[in-house]
């Protein structure tokens, strides 16, 4: 229990109510506690909180790609760290309080290393995704043996299949088989490269969805 000591301007020593009071140093100081926000509920704080879960939601599904994806940007945090704030600041869109992760904007690698050429995806063939692309290993700083890095990512089910060393760029083209549970369901599709030591990435492109067979 706080105590006044020299009227109610002055002398408080303890907490009255949300009044602190004390002394320092021979001069009688008071201050506000602060309300408790251990649940903010407004309106900006409950869309903040969405945007963070659908980020959550689709990195963690993502998680072994980023990894690989986001290494070079991992200074002082973690790949994953990197990549929620990216993804987070510049890949989320809708109107509150339905806010989604905007694909075409979500880089799941970033890096300097040249890109694919006209990639292309194919996913007639029951249990599999065909990837294509042009080979450019003759333009800017790509290189003939730089691998493909390939995802295929399942919303509905909340995770992905990913190909992290596949073939050459000169070789142009690439399976990825999928589980036989995926059938029916929209996938969303990811393409990019990385050097052979893995030492460089590329940004990813992303290729746009369709139906698994």
């Amino acid at each position: 229990m706080g105590k006044i000591s020299q009227g109610i301007l002055g002398g408080l020593s303890g907490k009255v109510g949300n009044v602190i009071g004390g002394s320092w140093k021979g001069i009688d100081y008071i201050r506000i506690k602060p309300s408790s926000v251990a649940n903010p509920r407004t309106v900006g704080q409950v869309n903040q909180r969405t945007k963070f879960t659908a980020t959550l939601e689709f990195l963690q599904a993502v998680k072994p790609f980023i990894k690989l994806g986001y290494k070079g940007l991992a200074v002082k945090k973690t790949e994953f760290n990197a990549a929620m704030s990216y993804v987070l600041n510049n890949a989320i869109t809708g109107t509150e309080p339905n806010f989604v992760v905007d694909y075409p904007n979500a880089l799941v690698s970033r890096g300097g290393l040249s890109g694919a050429l006209n990639p292309t995806t194919d996913l007639a063939t029951a249990g599999e995704v065909t990837f294509g692309w042009d080979d450019n290993s003759a333009e800017g700083n790509a290189n003939a043996t730089d691998k493909a890095m390939l995802l295929v990512y399942n919303p509905s089910k909340k995770e992905s299949i990913s190909l992290l060393n596949g073939a050459d760029r000169t070789v142009g083209s690439q399976i990825v088989s999928i589980p036989t549970t995926y059938a029916g369901d929209t996938v969303e599709l990811f393409m990019a490269f990385i050097t052979a030591d893995g030492s460089q990435v590329s940004n990813s492109i992303y290729l746009g969805s369709g139906t698994a067979n």
